[in-house]
């Protein structure tokens, strides 16, 4: 891991860069502590970065989970009561890694898991304006359409432009501006640009803008507009920072409600990211996912024991990772390293950061998920592609991310029932001489219950005196339900003086009397033609 550092540890600069505010900005509308957000990232960067068999996956609190992590507080009656939950989770899916349950990763479709990466880019450029202009009413890491401040996505951004503050925009502009310069021109003109990254000028630029205007009334950014992280006066008030679980509620049912709800969600979202982290990574690696979920629930277990928000892997750390250059997992335990090292040592100077500059970050991180080429990309692809596509795109922007993923994967799975019922079988009418009709059916490699409707609607279409021949030498799989609806038309057949050749793997038949008899008689089982 150490041979790659010179990559690493720029674009774990950037990627403390782009937890930072969203640790706190999740704990803040999760209605938590603000430093569990940061134990939470801290962990999720060390502990899940380290056990974690992803190259370039970053995992910290995530924002699909803040809704949950809200109300679960005030349902189980506190904070503390929460962390048990929390810790169950994490057990929980330590259970679902043994269970091999990582494997429902690699079923969500393509064209899905890039409307999700579209659609959070998406989502990171509209939540970003209103930061970016110095409107600052609704919390970093606040993803939903509905907000917690009451507003909607599009509602804040109008609201942005009413209530622009001069020296937060200013420095947001700066910011954006360096880091479009610093990838377009300077990165190319020597290895001193890459190894310093352009989010961690932008940020000392911002902090210098923000010491060298506190007399400017005009320009001046107040600490409602900064980075926000907390303070402790000694070593005792730091530590009273931690929250321990309430284990006295274990018994609670609500408690073990709220612990498989967060395990089952946190787990999705994981391998969610996980599959979009995958497709994004130019080397191509493949992670692990079982291992993943045994990392998560690991995480998960100690950062509810010292008082952190859940872990799961996160798209928009683990995407600015990618194109910041990280190639190891160092990047991501680098800059869990570096969150927990900055709360002990300098957590005044984080506080100095304008939210702005890192709003610009974050744009940038946004636009790269979201290329608009991407959508006639897309489009040009067939609607079985793009359907999806934009299902869950917009149901990312204008509900949250776990309902537009659902909507996208719920049309791709029509899509997918579509398909195999249009490619079931083949019709083929070879023959109209003598008054008798000779058809061939050949059957798809795999028959499922799917493919009940085509098929019993070509069977029932056949015309009086036909000759019908059903191949199934390719089919290797053929479903019950199937068998079933050929043994139902024989009795037709015979009204409709419809002959029977059933030719297979087992020999050539004709007129069988019972299709069940037949498929039940061979050794093996009686859905297989194997």
């Amino acid at each position: 891991m150490f041979k790659t550092i010179k990559n690493d540890l720029p674009a774990s600069i950037v990627v403390f860069f782009v937890a930072l505010p969203l640790c706190l900005g999740i704990a803040l509308a999760s209605g938590a502590p603000l430093f569990s957000g940061l134990i939470a990232g801290i962990i999720g960067g060390i502990v899940v970065g380290s056990l974690s068999g992803s190259k370039i996956g970053v995992s910290g609190p995530a924002a699909g989970l803040a809704a949950i992590v809200l109300t679960a507080i005030g349902t189980l009656g506190g904070y503390q009561n929460f962390l048990v939950a929390v810790v169950l989770g994490g057990v929980i899916q330590i259970i679902f890694g043994f269970l091999k349950a990582g494997i429902i990763g690699y079923y969500f479709p393509s064209s899905v898991i890039k409307g999700m990466l579209t659609g959070i880019g998406i989502i990171i450029i509209l939540k970003q304006i209103p930061h970016f202009f110095g409107y600052d009413a609704d919390p970093e890491g606040d993803f939903a359409f509905f907000q917690v401040d009451g507003e909607i996505t599009f509602s804040d951004i109008f609201k942005a432009f009413k209530f622009i503050t001069p020296g937060s925009a200013l420095i947001g502009i700066i910011g954006l501006s360096i880091l479009i310069l610093w990838e377009k021109v300077l990165s190319k003109k020597g290895k001193i640009f890459k190894l310093i990254q352009g989010p961690l000028v932008a940020v000392v630029v911002g902090i210098l803008f923000y010491v060298l205007t506190l007399s400017n009334d005009f320009l001046t950014i107040s600490p409602s507009h900064l980075v926000s992280v907390p303070v402790p006066g000694d070593t005792a008030s730091f530590l009273n920072q931690f929250s321990f679980p309430n284990f006295s509620v274990i018994t609670n049912s609500e408690v073990w409600i709220v612990a498989f709800t967060i395990a089952l969600v946190a787990s999705l979202e994981t391998l969610l990211c996980v599959e979009a982290t995958d497709r994004l990574d130019p080397h191509k690696n493949v992670t692990p996912t079982n291992r993943e979920l045994l990392a998560q629930g690991t995480g998960n277990i100690l950062s509810g024991l010292i008082g952190g928000l859940p872990i799961t892997q996160v798209i928009v750390r683990s995407s600015a990772n990618i194109q910041s250059g990280g190639v190891s997992k160092m990047s991501a335990i680098i800059h869990g390293f570096f969150l927990l090292i900055s709360v002990i040592l300098i957590p005044r100077l984080l506080n100095m950061i304008p939210l702005s500059v890192l709003a610009a970050i974050l744009l940038v991180v946004g636009y790269k998920l979201a290329k608009p080429k991407l959508f006639k990309k897309m489009y040009d692809l067939g609607w079985k592609q793009s359907i999806p596509f934009y299902v869950t795109v917009l149901g990312i922007v204008f509900i949250d991310l776990l309902w537009g993923i659902g909507l996208g994967l719920a049309v791709g799975i029509v899509v997918i029932l579509m398909k195999s019922y249009q490619n079931s079988h083949f019709l083929h009418i070879e023959d109209k001489s003598n008054g008798k009709h000779r058809i061939k059916m050949t059957l798809a490699e795999e028959v499922t219950f799917f493919n009940k409707g085509a098929i019993l609607k070509e069977l029932d279409s056949l015309p009086i005196d036909t000759y019908l021949e059903i191949d199934l030498l390719k089919t290797r799989y053929l479903d019950n339900d199937i068998i079933e609806i050929l043994e139902d038309f024989l009795f037709k057949a015979t009204e409709r003086n419809i002959d029977i050749k059933l030719i297979s793997k087992r020999g050539v038949v004709e007129n069988p009397s019972s299709f069940v008899e037949f498929f039940q008689s061979r050794p093996k089982s009686n859905l297989s033609l194997s």
